[in-house]
């Protein structure tokens, strides 16, 4: 490379810093010309070709337009740094005698919507709202249920069992049971609340999930009083009316026990996945409470009676948003809870 070459080299490479707008132009341009492998370090290495006398000027010839590169591009990249700041503060600055904002105001769980609004509604209706340990005794998640170590139902309910003979309760029913031990006959109350079941994860089944079970104990309590506070109960939380089916079911703490299905709110009836694509979604076992449960608990079944009734809040929430999958209730995604 002759130094005409070179200073032609010398002079488009400054042009080429100057005319760099960003930091990454800016090094394309160093790395052309000044890199391992740029314009000046090949003609470095074809400097020994030529001849003893002349490697010295050419030397000298590099070395002067290494330097005056090297300062362009300094002086160039202090400005672009000092550009980039100035932005940055224009568009950074904030004025410190502004009042903070407040907190981002978060939203409530569509479980705990429904949760709340049926608590609301119980109360008005007399009914005292209870809770409970989730982690139970077999006596109180079983045997006071009418549900012995024998009974087939145990295999129904997919238990997780603990160290020491406990587990996780499978139902808010124990709650009921302590309810009728501590406040005794006259009683009206719901236990809310969460439970585990050991089951596979899919659309319409979780491990984990929420129930609401009520009971009311008094002197001649009938099916009627059972189906007016469950009509009460829909209405108040679907806002509409319902197409539901009442079918006998059987349940070991309820004699004689039925089945109340609503018409599934996600399809309306053609099938879906929530519904099993049956068109009808289970939602409310009930019944009248089994003497022996009663018994159990210290109360006397030849004066008092009454009826029970479970319902899940997880799928009633699933209902009430048209949300086909249980799984969002509790995937922590903020932009699912956001909608509510």
């Amino acid at each position: 490379m002759s130094e005409d070459s070179i200073r032609e080299l010398v002079a488009g490479s400054l042009e080429r810093i100057r005319a760099a707008r960003t930091l990454e132009e800016l090094e394309a341009a160093r790395v052309e010309v000044l890199g391992r492998k740029g314009a000046l370090a090949i003609a470095g290495k074809e400097m020994g070709k030529l001849p003893p006398d002349a490697r010295a000027a050419f030397g000298k010839l590099l070395n002067g337009a290494k330097q005056t590169l090297e300062q362009s591009y300094e002086a160039r990249k202090r400005s672009l740094d000092e550009g980039a700041l100035s932005r940055r503060l224009d568009g950074e600055w904030l004025d410190l005698t502004l009042p903070a904002p407040g907190p981002r105001r978060g939203h409530l769980h569509p479980i705990t919507r429904i949760q709340r609004e049926l608590e609301e509604l119980f109360r008005s209706l007399g009914f005292a709202v209870l809770d409970g340990p989730e982690v139970e005794t077999e006596y109180y998640n079983f045997d006071a249920l009418n549900i012995p170590a024998t009974h087939p139902a145990r295999d129904m309910q997919d238990t997780f069992w603990l160290e020491g003979g406990n587990l996780l309760r499978t139902h808010t029913s124990p709650v009921q049971v302590r309810g009728m031990e501590r406040l005794g006959p006259p009683l009206r109350m719901i236990a809310p609340g969460r439970v585990f079941r050991n089951e596979s994860v899919d659309a319409s089944h979780e491990h984990t999930f929420y129930q609401l079970e009520g009971m009311m104990i008094d002197r001649d309590v009938s099916v009627a009083h059972l189906l007016y506070f469950m009509k009460t109960l829909l209405a108040a939380i679907f806002h509409r009316e319902v197409t539901v089916r009442l079918r006998p079911g059987y349940f070991p703490f309820v004699e004689p026990g039925f089945e109340l299905d609503i018409q599934c709110l996600i399809c309306g009836g053609p099938g879906c996945p929530v519904c099993k694509q049956s068109g009808w979604v289970e939602l409310l076992p009930c019944g009248l409470v089994n003497p022996n449960v009663l018994r159990m608990s210290g109360i006397d079944p030849g004066e008092w009676n009454g009826f029970a009734f479970g319902l899940g809040l997880t799928r009633l929430a699933m209902m009430r948003y048209g949300i086909d999958d249980i799984r969002h209730l509790q995937g922590g995604d903020l932009r699912f809870l956001e909608q509510f």
